[in-house]
């Protein structure tokens, strides 16, 4: 899965000395659309003051309640395919920005007002947030601990830390690492280059509730805001900024692929087999018995296959996903499961000697014909002896195949991906599920007097990506590092969910997928695909 969160509230605060009589420590940019970084060592003078230190630091908070729901149902927060990455664009274009500078960004502490000021000119709009000022509520005045949210400290215990700082630096959080600084930083050769920063460990612990969602805090590091250089002045888009393509984000990724082998399912590699119900249409869990028992849990049915006089039992669980919670006071860990959905993981060697029929062994048939077909039964848990207590849940049938061994082929695959249940207009609140037919041009069909079904065949390894239609211009890329655009697989195809409001309103978009099969990567347009986003 991928999606973005923006800003729920975004500013930057400096005490920039204007016009060498006062500094702007008490003035808000809160409505600018930009997010101006600088330090401008001696270039202005003020009464009083020997060698003057004027410098900006950004804001930027976002709401975490969308990865707080999924952390129940889809997403495991301790998983090392989430990534979460603040994203910020550079807006300069072109103009003189300082070189070899980097940026740092921690946790804030305490919360922050956006502001309504827009004046970035004169700084002559006076609200909170501000240099000195963090925020004001119902007139009680809430100051930053040192001007510029400058004060500094650790997490004592989990979700707790000093009262007095404005960002939290570093603590523990709770993951087997001990102590760890907080602070994660950026490097700006060229100085144009957008900004993007892995902030996965932040948001992990904000959601655990190790450290408060107040925000970030990015500005230049310690040691470049003490130096004797000015940098002026790297400029990012905020909130506000007319095009919400370049509106700061938090890009949110982790694998949620559900890969249900009854379609690829081969000898002597392992597989897992789904098993789905609903009742009138909602998943819910097996009911089993005469005293309608939840089917739920690990090991809680069984998977039979048959062939002939062939029979193996496999053991299946409810399927688990979401983030597993340590409860001490209940003696033990609580996973997240799944309503409705079952599965079991298996493997048959190819090698198994045992008789099917007419004194033929599974090698043998497998052999002979390339693939074998199995019956497949879902039922309780009774041991052998017991079979005629069992409680069937469902009948169906799976064919395991060969491993594919061929002369050495060094010609790919003619392969087309056809989403077939694309919409030519999604709303911003839907979360869809494409579905994606795929095929391969040279493979024969044979004739058929009458109309059928095309299967779609299964390509195991299929990533997507979105491009805006018109500028071509890349805006969810192939996440192949942690599965978050990988294609998931069902008993009839492929699929993968993504929730609409990832993408601005107004533009169109298409699909383009990456294919990873037998040794080779093609890039597919799904040229039946051009969508647009309204409210």
């Amino acid at each position: 899965m991928y999606f973005t969160l923006t800003a729920s509230k975004d500013t930057y605060i400096t005490d920039k000395i204007i016009e060498s009589k006062f500094s702007a420590s008490n003035a808000n940019v809160g409505h600018a659309s930009t997010i101006d970084l600088f330090r401008l060592y001696d270039e202005s003078s003020l009464s009083g003051t020997i060698t003057t230190n004027e410098l900006t630091r950004a804001l930027i908070k976002f709401d975490y309640g969308r990865i707080n729901k999924l952390k129940f149902k889809e997403l495991n927060l301790n998983s090392s395919n989430f990534e979460c990455r603040l994203e910020l664009f550079d807006i300069m274009g072109g103009q003189v920005t300082p070189t070899n500078f980097t940026l740092i960004v921690f946790p804030l502490s305490q919360s922050f007002d956006e502001g309504r000021g827009k004046d970035v000119v004169n700084f002559a709009d006076l609200d909170s947030a501000n240099f000195i000022t963090a925020s004001v509520s119902n007139g009680v005045v809430s100051a930053w601990h040192a001007s510029g949210a400058n004060a500094q400290g650790a997490i004592i215990h989990p979700g707790t830390y000093p009262a007095n700082i404005d960002i939290i630096v570093s603590g523990n959080l709770s993951d087997g690492e001990g102590s760890v600084g907080l602070g994660k930083t950026q490097t700006f050769v060229n100085g144009g280059e957008n900004l993007s920063i892995d902030v996965t460990k932040i948001v992990s612990a904000t959601i655990a509730g190790i450290i408060p969602n107040h925000g970030f805090r990015l500005s230049f590091t310690g040691s470049e805001e003490q130096d004797n250089k000015t940098k002026f002045v790297k400029r990012f888009a905020s909130r506000h900024v007319r095009d919400p393509l370049l509106r700061p984000k938090l890009t949110v990724s982790y694998d949620n692929t559900v890969l249900d082998n009854h379609r690829n399912f081969e000898f002597n590699v392992s597989g897992t087999l789904f098993l789905n119900n609903f009742h009138r249409g909602k998943p819910a869990s097996i009911l089993s018995g005469a005293s309608l028992t939840p089917v739920t849990g690990t090991n809680c049915l069984l998977l039979c296959l048959r062939t002939g006089s062939f029979v193996r039992y496999f053991t299946g669980s409810q399927h688990q996903a979401g983030t597993r919670e340590v409860y001490t006071n209940k003696g033990g860990e609580s996973y997240s499961y799944v309503t409705g959905v079952y599965s079991a993981t298996l493997a048959l060697p190819y090698s198994d000697t045992t008789t099917v029929a007419f004194n033929t062994t599974l090698t043998q048939m497998a052999a002979r014909t390339g693939s074998v077909t199995f019956e497949t039964y879902w039922s309780s848990l009774e041991p052998e002896g017991k079979e005629n207590a069992r409680v069937g849940y469902h009948t169906g049938s799976l064919v395991i195949k060969k491993s594919t061994t061929t002369g050495f082929d060094y010609v790919g695959k003619e392969i087309d991906l056809i989403v077939i249940n694309a919409r030519s207009i999604y709303s911003a609140t839907e979360r869809i599920q494409f579905r994606v037919f795929g095929r391969e041009f040279v493979r024969k069909e044979r004739a058929h007097r009458v109309p059928y079904r095309r299967e779609s065949l299964i390509f195991n390894e299929v990533y997507y990506r979105i491009l805006d239609v018109d500028t071509r211009k890349i805006l969810v890329p192939f996440k192949q590092d942690n599965n978050g655009t990988r294609l998931s697989t069902d008993s009839t195809g492929m699929f993968f969910e993504m929730y609409m409001d990832t993408l601005a309103i107004g533009r169109n978009y298409t699909f383009e997928f990456l294919v990873i099969d037998h040794g080779f990567e093609e890039i597919i347009e799904a040229k039946n695909v051009s969508f647009r986003v309204t409210k």
